[in-house]
């Protein structure tokens, strides 16, 4: 059995990967190779299943498959008009891989996100509020911060319901110029800004491949513990303080590279693809 098959056992131990940006009108950079980057500096997270959004000036376009991301790298396609995206490598605890609704972006509603973590109180809060699944077969616990964004919108009092350990992004419907990034407590989030963009990544190295790969600088932090970050246009327009639940204790810490293999492949085909003819 591979290690993460007996994952009911040993619940929120593994680790995803989530990337994104918000580039504004006049940024320059090539979306698709920004995006391409930010995939294999995080690959090595996990290799249950990748996925990625995008959106331009129409509806959010979503793409998910049940391999790593070395089978999706090469197939990146962004237009240039897009101004948001967001992307993810899970290595999974709870939601079956072979369900695509469990993939990442996970959509609830209008609501599209991605997660890195473990909400432990996912179906208290679905009961509590009386929210049913966006889809019956559903059971990833990452599913219920996205319905409770669309629900009541995004705040930070809804945040400091969830129990567990998280770093999320999220693109609602209802705000079409918005990406939302929030970190609680137990995972990593780093940014990225530059004159016109704004890049959040899992690690400070995956936004550091974006440096080499668009022969570019940004000025690079960490997000603290309990922020949500309002992304718009290039820019950060928005950061509010959350006191996330410190209770939940995960039962062994895991190495956060889960799939080197996927990292090495990612990052070499990547040098490949933007090395001069």
């Amino acid at each position: 059995m591979r290690p993460c098959a007996a994952r009911a056992l040993v619940v929120g131990n593994c680790m995803c990967g989530i990337a994104g940006y918000t580039f504004g009108n006049a940024s320059r950079m090539n979306r698709t190779l920004a995006a391409q980057a930010l995939l294999a500096g995080i690959a090595e997270r996990g290799a249950d299943a990748v996925g990625y959004a995008h959106r331009a000036s129409g509806p959010l376009v979503v793409h998910k498959q049940q391999t790593g991301a070395s089978a999706l790298l090469e197939d990146v396609v962004l237009p240039h008009a897009a101004r948001q995206a967001l992307i993810h490598v899970r290595d999974y605890t709870k939601g079956h891989p072979t369900i695509a609704a469990n993939n990442h972006p996970v959509r609830h509603g209008r609501v599209t996100g991605i997660h890195n973590g473990i909400i432990a109180n996912d179906e208290e809060l679905f009961a509590r509020h009386g929210i049913e699944r966006d889809d019956p077969e559903m059971t990833v616990d990452s599913e219920v911060i996205f319905a409770l964004v669309d629900a009541h919108g995004t705040s930070p009092g809804l945040l400091e319901q969830l129990v567990g350990v998280m770093a999320a992004a999220w693109i609602d419907e209802r705000e079409p110029d918005v990406v939302h990034v929030a970190r609680g407590v137990g995972r990593p989030l780093w940014l990225a800004r530059g004159r016109h963009e704004v890049l959040f990544a899992s690690t400070r190295a995956a936004l550091e491949v974006v440096e080499r790969v668009l022969a570019t600088t940004f000025r690079k932090t960490e997000v603290e513990e309990g922020r949500l970050l309002s992304l718009a246009d290039g820019a950060l327009v928005e950061e509010r303080r959350w006191s996330p639940d410190r209770s939940y204790r995960e039962e062994r810490e895991l190495p956060a590279v889960r799939a080197p293999h996927e990292g090495r492949f990612c990052l070499e085909r990547l040098a490949a693809l933007t090395a001069p003819a």
